[in-house]
């Protein structure tokens, strides 16, 4: 199967790191899109390893940090030292023939290399760029740190998650770089569609805290209608009963969520005299101990599988709680063809799950593994910007460009 066509042509430098600008770029790369991922030798993206040292780097570790490896599939990858002259004025080169640039730093990363949406657009004036700092580029926070997880709080969804009795509870893992690269890659896709359209150019502006306030939106629906947040409830709910996670005889944990009464009806005909006490909603989230304790009762003699079954096959809502050392042999995603095994340097082979979306012939592919650092500096500068070998290996001597991590102050590729 060949690459998807979708983005074919355009050409996007990614000066992003970590997770989620990178899963922008990936979604990006996967509807084909040339995503060249900018990286430097000392300051590479920092999802190949949070601490480095120089035992570090003698064992290739910097190619073998799955997280890397999983967002940064059909991408190219260039090291360019943008402290110094000469990287920066070959980025500036490479951004005169691409479409788009994005990038992920907080706000006033760029302005320190003198570089920025005017700088970019004064090589193109036509250039797209997308930018993702954590709090936006305007504003009292705009220069701010932040992580996936700061971002999080900023939103208030701890406030909604957790039980009553404790205190904010982080939904996590990083869901603000998540949400985030998703909503950067559908703005670069508005941005270059418009680019398409009308010739013209802009500056996206993106902020990751407010790309999460959305999945808060019944918090601030609720404060401003009753000046109140809504309470903390852990697994339950005020509107359902029952609600809840079951532990289930072969160790497993089954979701089971009652949303109406004729699922309540459904549930009481399959476990029978488990819970025959129990009536109306109002009755049932009066007693939410006791209906979670017999519905418990039922699951921990059977398997998840077997309770999720009979449960769906009456139209009660329930589901298995995948772990994630099954996901490699669930048979759905088999049958979708979700896994694809990639050989890459120094991981081996290694799954790499498809986009979520499929064409009407399938999957779309994944034509090559996450890059090594530095492993098409002579395909982009040599055969993109037309650099002689001998300026490469003076590049790679002064240490603009190379091929490994280097620490601070050392010198070389």
């Amino acid at each position: 199967m060949s690459r998807p066509t979708f983005l074919q042509g355009c050409r996007i430098v990614d000066l992003s790191m970590g997770w989620a600008g990178p899963l922008a770029t990936r979604h990006l790369a996967d509807m084909g899109a040339e995503i060249i991922k900018v990286e430097s030798c000392v300051r590479f993206d920092w999802f190949r390893g949070w601490e480095s040292s120089q035992r570090w780097i003698d064992d290739n570790e910097a190619e073998k940090h799955e997280p890397f490896n999983a967002l940064n599939r059909n991408k190219f990858d260039v090291t360019l030292d943008l402290s110094q002259r000469r990287g920066r004025d070959l980025l500036l080169r490479l951004v005169a023939v691409s479409d788009a640039v994005i990038e992920n730093f907080a706000g006033d990363v760029l302005p320190k290399l003198n570089l920025g949406f005017e700088v970019f657009k004064a090589v193109k004036p036509e250039i797209v760029m997308v930018s993702m700092p954590g709090f936006g580029s305007t504003g009292p926070w705009s220069k701010y740190r932040a992580y996936g997880s700061t971002t999080e709080q900023a939103a208030g969804l701890p406030h909604l998650t957790g039980h009553p009795e404790h205190p904010p509870t982080m939904v996590h893992i990083a869901l603000g770089d998540a949400v985030a690269g998703l909503n950067g890659a559908s703005a670069m896709l508005v941005a270059l569609r418009h680019l398409k359209r009308t010739g013209e150019g802009q500056f996206v502006d993106l902020s990751h805290s407010e790309c999460l306030l959305p999945l808060g939106a019944h918090g601030i629906a609720e404060q401003s209608l009753t000046g109140a947040p809504p309470p903390r409830l852990g697994n339950r709910s005020r509107h359902c009963a029952p609600h809840g996670i079951y532990a289930c005889g072969d160790g497993r944990w089954l979701v089971v969520q009652v949303q109406s009464e004729e699922q309540w009806q459904a549930l009481r005909g399959v476990l029978g005299g488990n819970v025959a006490g129990f009536g109306g909603l109002d009755d049932r989230l009066a007693r939410s101990d006791e209906l979670d304790a017999a519905i418990a009762e039922w699951c921990a003699r059977r398997p998840a599988a077997d309770a999720m079954d009979s449960l769906q096959a009456a139209g009660v809502p329930a589901a298995g709680v995948a772990a994630s050392k099954e996901l490699m042999a669930n048979p759905h995603l088999r049958a979708r063809r979700f896994w694809k095994i990639l050989d890459r340097a120094y991981v081996g082979k290694h799954p790499n799950g498809v986009a979520p979306y499929r064409l009407q012939d399938g999957p779309l592919e994944i034509a090559w593994p996450a890059p090594t650092l530095g492993q098409h500096n002579r395909e982009i500068l040599e055969g993109l910007l037309g650099l002689s070998a001998a300026e490469l290996a003076e590049l790679e001597r002064d240490g603009i460009i190379g091929n490994r991590p280097r620490l601070p102050g050392a010198v070389g590729g």
